[in-house]
């Protein structure tokens, strides 16, 4: 999130339009703000953790700590992109049991420890002998939706992750607004991110920092979300996925992991250096794309594009598309696009790719999704009709490859190596067998501009506000001073004066 960014859509049927093409029409919706998520698995087999070999390939070691088991950590998500990832954890002592949403695109650990109309329960910390207030308020503001409430710790284990339990710092929320959304069945946002968007600074440890430190575990984890194809999700096969931390579970992706580096250490910041529709290059300056930043973050249901970098895809899209003339709703997330049940529109668009430069900078690689990606099915919209949403968006802030993309792919936060990984997801793939995500490389990047996005480190934006301000009274401070103490010397100057003159005149 932005922290981390994020829209959820739930579709309400107001009005019928016809359109101009073959038998699909526009249902307007109303979209509610929040964060979002994504996870699945097979057979496992082994455990892994990931050492360095050259730009792609994963290498199988044992866990020398002992403290990892991948296996259990297989399916060990629930949930869909439309209403969040989450995991399970035990939190206090007695351990009171609650679902976490997992998000890569902030920093803090927090859960509800209060009542809320929408979740059905909540930590709390009377009832846990091993809790601690640490005397501090925390307040996060996430792109849409925020929560305040009190920093404490607490003694924290995940029953399908690694062994032991930690002593964590917790954010107890006690109020939200748009956080917590109808239908939603977490409690509380896990932030995976770096110490530098914790709040209220970053003295607060994040979660994964604690696990690392406390349990020796390698300073990786990976992730799996298996929310495409909505429509197909039954109570009796619900989405889900697997968070795998201290390392990668090999049947849980199909072929190499190709890495790029993480520029910075505060989001999972990336540098991307193009993006196709189709085959169709863009061309615009690879700037563009990394406008603000260019990150990867589950906590985001969608792929969010910079305004310029939208307006080209759409346009592409729209260009290369069989249908020439579509509703602008359906590209601005007002409205859906629904055919006929049975049809199914993914024939009518094209593939997208984005170019990522590869560990080796001289290089990139590929990473695509189908159109089963980014035009998501909708379900319980009208018992008539399969509806569709855009999975893409404008962004005012940064580039964010969120789940629409990540979908398709196993995605690894080498952190230790800093560096991202992403190969095919082993449940990116069709009802009928179509896998629905692309990685191909190496390319040359020799063509593109040595560095695409900014190298300065820069701080969250409220930070940089608030030093912009302390600079500013510092300033009206320093002018406040020199207003007191200028006039009070020229007045003693002027006394010294006036003595001296008395004292020549005496003398005369």
């Amino acid at each position: 999130m932005v922290h981390a960014t994020s829209v959820s859509i739930w579709a309400f049927a107001l009005s019928l339009y016809l359109s101009v093409c073959d038998s699909y029409i526009f249902i307007p919706l109303k979209i509610y703000p929040g964060k979002y998520n994504v996870s699945s698995a097979l057979t496992p087999l082994q455990r892994v953790v990931l050492k360095s070999d050259g730009n792609t390939g994963l290498s199988l070691a044992s866990d020398p700590t002992g403290t990892v088991n991948f296996l259990d950590m297989v399916n060990n998500l629930q949930g869909d992109s439309g209403r969040g990832y989450y995991i399970e954890m035990s939190i206090g002592t007695p351990g009171q049991t609650v679902n976490i949403l997992v998000d890569t695109g902030s920093s803090n650990f927090a859960v509800a420890a209060a009542p809320h109309p929408f979740i059905t329960h909540y930590f709390n910390t009377a009832l846990s002998s091993t809790y601690e207030s640490v005397g501090r308020t925390v307040a996060v503001r996430y792109t849409q939706g925020n929560w305040e409430g009190e920093l404490g710790m607490d003694r924290v284990s995940i029953p399908k992750g690694p062994n032991g339990t930690t002593i964590i710092n917790i954010a107890a929320i006690l109020s939200s607004e748009g956080f917590f959304l109808p239908g939603v069945n977490w409690q509380g946002i896990l932030g995976l991110a770096y110490p530098m968007l914790a709040r209220p600074d970053s003295s607060v440890e994040p979660f994964f920092n604690s696990l690392v430190k406390t349990l020796g575990i390698p300073d990786i984890f990976s992730l799996q979300m298996c929310g495409a194809g909505m429509s197909a999700i039954t109570p009796e096969d619900p989405a889900g996925g697997s968070l795998v931390l201290g390392g990668a579970e090999p049947t849980l992706y199909r072929g190499s992991v190709w890495y790029t580096p993480i520029i910075q250490e505060w989001y999972y910041q990336v540098e991307v250096l193009k993006l196709e529709v189709g085959d169709q290059n863009l061309d615009l300056d690879c700037r563009e794309y990394n406008m603000d930043k260019a990150i990867v973050d589950s906590g985001t249901t969608l792929l969010r594009l910079p305004v310029n970098v939208f307006n080209a895809v759409v346009e592409a899209i729209t260009r290369s598309s069989l249908i020439q003339e579509f509703s602008s709703g359906f590209w601005d997330g007002t409205k859906l696009a629904c055919w006929m049940k049975g049809e199914t529109p993914w024939r009518f668009f094209p593939k997208l790719s984005i170019y990522l430069r590869a560990t080796n900078t001289s290089q990139s690689f590929r990473i695509t999704i189908l159109p089963q990606l980014y035009v998501q099915p909708i379900t319980d919209v009208d018992g008539t009709l399969d509806c569709f949403r855009f999975g893409l968006s404008s962004s005012a802030n940064g580039l964010v490859i969120g789940a629409t993309v990540m979908e398709g792919f196993n995605v690894v936060f080498d952190r230790a190596q800093r560096r991202l990984g992403f190969a095919l997801s082993s449940c990116a793939v069709s009802s009928d067998g179509v896998a629905l995500s692309e990685i191909a490389g190496p390319f040359s990047s020799a063509d593109v501009a040595a560095n695409c996005s900014s190298v300065i480190l820069r701080e969250p934006l409220l930070w940089v506000i608030s030093y912009a301000l302390m600079g500013v009274c510092a300033l009206v401070l320093i002018i406040l001073l020199l207003l007191l103490v200028l006039p009070c010397r020229r007045r003693h100057s002027g006394e010294i004066t006036d003595e001296s003159s008395l004292v020549r005149h005496r003398i005369k």
